[in-house]
């Protein structure tokens, strides 16, 4: 494995992605606890269906219109990049991305949940949402395999939360190693392991 951290003077920029209600917000806060800071601006607070917080920076929303400026500062900090916004990641950086994978039945009903709770309805059915998403993990894979300046690590939400530990060791080796693995730990809450299929 390379290790970009011992012989750049630039640290990567650590990406956290996946489909929403993946667990990408758990994952943020998992790295901050081990170390790593994190680049969020708290706009979006902490809700219901996120009691521990979104991790959220807004200007990431502006990458699909070229609005890449905000990248120098997420040098060797963790940023939260949706799965349907990775691709427009420019190659001027280097990146090591810990992307999230879930069941999709469960990020379905993730995701229905938190439309009701927001008094909003899906206008899609469920086996269209599902095969629209697994085409999008297809082409996000196929663009993270071709990236040159690119790493990443396939996390399975899942897992994660049943049995951290493996994980968890994983992702600081993943890192080059320097996190605080004890206090990723505590991070795993299983009582916000909703929406289990």
């Amino acid at each position: 494995m390379r290790r970009w951290f011992q012989f750049r003077k630039k640290k990567p920029i650590i990406v956290i992605s996946g489909l929403p209600r993946s667990g990408t917000s758990m994952a943020m806060k998992m790295l901050e606890s081990g170390g790593i800071p994190p680049l969020t601006d708290q706009v979006r607070m902490a809700d219901l269906d996120n009691p521990q917080g979104y991790y959220e920076f807004e200007q990431v929303k502006k990458l699909r219109d070229g609005d890449t400026a905000w990248l120098a500062e997420a040098e060797g900090k963790a940023v939260k990049v949706i799965a349907g916004l990775i691709t427009y990641l420019p190659k001027d950086y280097e990146y090591r991305v810990l992307f999230m994978r879930r069941n999709i039945a469960e990020i379905l009903a993730s995701q229905a949940k938190m439309l009701e709770n927001r008094g909003e309805d899906s206008s899609i059915d469920d086996v269209e949402m599902a095969t629209l998403f697994e085409k999008h993990l297809k082409q996000v894979r196929a663009w993270m395999n071709s990236q040159t300046n690119l790493l990443y690590l396939d996390l399975d939400y899942n897992t994660l939360v049943s049995n951290p530990k493996p994980y968890i060791r994983q992702i600081n080796q993943f890192l080059d190693g320097g996190l605080d693995v004890e206090k990723m730990l505590t991070v795993v809450d299983q009582s916000l392991y909703r929406q289990r299929k």
